[in-house]
């Protein structure tokens, strides 16, 4: 085993969850779970911490609002709640009216499926990246969290280390090339080995 891949696997020993994970998301190809990382994602885009994100998508959850339609029939009030359950309060009333926006459009558009986003992109990556970011509140931090996660269940997101991992894989002496990161791993892992690099980005 490279020196490399040493740092890759004591990385993914230390950090290798990922966000999803950690907010209580099973991630498959389908529509429930792909929306609630679409939630996360939005929660995560804010300058605001990762744990408190999480911890505040949970709550989103804990309170039903596990679907688009969920979101878009839950009262505003009760975004706001959950939200400040999870401390999450210097965007709670801008996020929860993000969230509630947000889910309509998917149901308007997509009829709540994030699947047809991705048939409408091909299911190209730069054309999946630039769609996600027609939701409120994902401009392109946004997208790369999405997609970071999703290239897990969606193959042509593979191998996908946005810009904060691939900073972070350079502060540690790693390859700054998506490929060349790819290889330090199983291909399974490669959501959790991105999650590694941007929370050894953050340590």
């Amino acid at each position: 085993m490279s020196g490399a891949q040493e740092t890759a696997a004591g990385l993914l020993r230390e950090h290798g969850r990922t966000y999803a994970q950690e907010a209580g998301i099973t991630l498959r190809d389908r529509p429930a779970p792909l929306y609630r990382l679409l939630v996360l994602a939005v929660l995560c885009a804010t300058r605001i911490r990762a744990d408190i994100a999480v911890a505040a998508a949970r709550e989103l959850f804990r309170a039903g609002m596990r679907t688009p339609r969920a979101m878009a029939d839950a009262e505003w009030q009760a975004r706001v709640d959950a939200l400040g359950r999870a401390h999450y309060v210097r965007y709670d009333e801008s996020t929860a009216t993000a969230l509630g926006r947000g889910a309509e459009l998917l149901l308007e558009r997509w009829r709540g499926d994030l699947r047809r986003l991705r048939e409408e992109a091909g299911r190209d990556t730069a054309a999946e990246h630039r769609l996600l970011q027609e939701f409120p509140r994902i401009g392109p931090v946004g997208a790369d969290i999405f997609c970071r996660e999703a290239q897990g269940v969606w193959p042509e997101l593979r191998p996908y280390f946005d810009r904060r991992a691939r900073d972070a894989a350079a502060s540690l002496g790693l390859p700054r090339d998506a490929d060349d990161l790819a290889a330090l791993v199983p291909e399974p892992d490669l959501p959790a080995f991105a999650a590694a690099l941007v929370r050894a980005g953050h340590a």
